[in-house]
């Protein structure tokens, strides 16, 4: 069988693994420029394609029109997309007469979009996973063919559930590779309306709202923590980057008089007092990349009162 392979990140460079050393023919591997300024913690798949002597284009080189052309040529029995940053044509998914199939970081109907794994961390989930489905026009919407759960556990950062998933799609992609390849994978339906839907997520969308409970403030930091932007606040003009925590109990420390939520000092430790009272013991802060200790942060927040009440 010969394919064609749209792939991104992580979950691409695995999956695309997978699919040589089960026997697929990758005639074309497609996959993304670095975006300018992006901290590149993932692998290139470019590098991958390049590693197994497979051709490789860029998105960003192609119209859709060339793009399609191009994956035209090759005369793919199958397409298959593994956390491809772009939804394919229908153009394009056409081109396979045997199935155009992709991978998704999450246990379908649940999580359909973007940053799923991040918005699973969110929520305060505690288990998603990896979908391998067909592909239609509408994203994240084709019957599923197989998928695999694994645990979010309660101090889990999105990056440590990112590689399980990881793990989960090559176990999926592996496992039903014999049955696609023999052209009678098995389907099921893809029930939208059980499911749910989320968009992409903005480094804005990392800000702080300190009247939460502090669960839901947990949950924002583990969520976003590097890799990703970080969960922030911001003192006397700068932003402040919780990039590591853990959920600290209501006696964790005496706090001065007068602390509210927000960023508090005491003990010589960082502690963050949210709106149920709850708070959130800071291990690391960072100001750009530099670590705020908390006698630097107990100096700002003494410049912030007396700004305040001069």
């Amino acid at each position: 069988m010969r394919a064609v392979v749209f792939a991104y990140s992580n979950v691409g460079d695995r999956c695309l693994r997978v699919a040589c050393a089960r026997g697929v023919e990758v005639a074309l591997v497609v996959t993304h420029r670095d975006a300018p300024g992006e901290t590149l913690w993932f692998q290139r798949v470019s590098d991958t394609a390049a590693e197994l002597g497979l051709p490789c284009l860029y998105a960003e080189d192609a119209t859709d029109d060339e793009l399609a052309a191009a994956v035209g040529r090759t005369r793919p029995d199958l397409i298959f997309s593994f956390y491809f940053r772009s939804v394919l044509p229908v153009a394009v998914l056409a081109l396979a007469p045997d199935g155009a199939f992709n991978v998704h970081g999450s246990l379908l109907p649940r999580y359909r979009g973007r940053a799923p794994v991040n918005w699973a961390v969110l929520h305060g989930e505690t288990e998603t996973g990896a979908t391998l489905h067909l592909m239609v026009a509408k994203p994240d919407a084709g019957d599923i063919v197989d998928q695999a759960a694994v645990p979010i556990l309660p101090d889990d950062t999105a990056a440590q559930v990112f590689d399980k998933v990881t793990v989960a799609a090559e176990q999926v992609l592996w496992r039903s590779l014999p049955a696609i390849i023999a052209r009678h994978p098995p389907r099921r339906p893809n029930d939208l309306a059980s499911g749910s839907y989320f968009g992409a997520r903005t480094p804005e969308d990392g800000r702080i709202d300190w009247s939460q409970h502090a669960a839901q403030v947990y949950n924002l930091i583990r969520a976003v923590a590097p890799p990703y932007p970080g969960a922030f606040t911001e003192l006397a003009g700068m932003r402040l980057v919780i990039a590591a925590a853990r959920l600290a109990g209501p006696r964790s420390a005496s706090l001065p008089a007068g602390s509210g939520p927000g960023l508090n000092v005491a003990g010589g430790r960082i502690i963050a007092v949210c709106g149920d009272g709850g708070r959130i013991d800071v291990r690391t802060l960072l100001h750009g990349l530099d670590p705020v200790p908390a006698e630097q942060l107990a100096g700002l927040l003494e410049a912030q009162r007396a700004a305040h009440h001069p």
